[in-house]
């Protein structure tokens, strides 16, 4: 029979990675989410606690699917407080998924905002030659950097670990080193993912560069079906019509990179 994305899937969390202080992974069997294309999404139901929308992480065992959590609010803070032999609840996926292109690929990640870019490493061609940016506040919270490397073994490849307070890696913002690499190599294609203002600052470099950008968007979805508007950007649902928006799309929006929505769905400021 085959399955209702719309009602959730109960599954047992087998395995849990820390990846940082603050973030882990989990890991579980689920036939359908370890398939998904790069750039879809689940709800994720935490028993008595709330749903949230989480990109689906890789897992390297067949089989097997993941999500990687930064404990944060109540809800997040309960995911990341599952153990082993703990059950969520999953529904989806959802969502469209990125464009991969062929040439000289650009990937620009922050913070878990990593996750949907590692499914992307796993669709690309060994032709495809790839920079990966990964961009972090300090050295304990760097992560995949190893994963990516292994992900891109067969492919000419660079992955560059980017901390703000420089313990690690290049010092700066990610999105610094992102407009020094377009300055010096011509990208055919540029994926990101992570906080909006970072995205945000990638896109105006990319599309004042003339190089095709893609953006994984993170907002408020309380549904993940279209029908709340909680993620609403402008005239787009994140959950309906993206998460994937391209450049050209991001450029025409005037919300994203200066307003978002918080719970009551009420327009802030970044």
């Amino acid at each position: 029979m085959q399955r209702d994305s719309n009602h959730p899937t109960i599954c047992k969390i087998e395995k849990i990675i820390d990846e940082t202080p603050t973030v882990r992974t989990l890991i579980f069997s689920d036939e359908v989410l370890c398939n998904v294309l790069p750039g879809q999404f689940a709800m994720v139901w935490i028993p008595g606690v709330n749903e949230l929308p989480m990109s689906v992480m890789i897992s390297l065992e067949k089989g097997k699917a993941a999500f990687t959590i930064r404990k944060y609010g109540d809800a997040s803070t309960a995911l990341y407080n599952t153990k082993i032999g703990e059950y969520i609840g999953v529904r989806g996926p959802y969502g469209n998924s990125f464009t991969i292109k062929e040439g000289k690929l650009l990937l620009v990640g922050g913070g878990t905002g990593l996750v949907p870019l590692m499914r992307l490493l796993t669709n690309i061609k060994p032709s495809n030659e790839t920079t990966v940016l990964i961009g972090a506040k300090t050295q304990t919270e760097v992560f995949f950097e190893d994963l990516s490397n292994k992900l891109l073994e067969k492919n000419k490849h660079k992955v560059i670990a980017v901390t703000e307070d420089g313990t690690y890696g290049k010092k700066g913002f990610v999105t610094d080193i992102m407009e020094n690499l377009c300055n010096e190599t011509k990208f055919d294609a540029v994926y990101t993912c992570g906080p909006e203002l970072m995205m945000s600052k990638a896109v105006s470099l990319a599309t004042s560069k003339g190089i095709f950008i893609q953006a994984s968007l993170e907002r408020m979805m309380k549904c993940g079906v279209g029908i709340c508007g909680s993620c609403c950007v402008n005239e787009d649902l994140v959950c309906r019509d993206g998460t994937i928006f391209d450049g050209v799309q991001l450029q025409a929006n005037n919300e994203f990179g200066h307003t978002h929505r918080n719970k009551a769905g009420i327009l802030e400021n970044y």
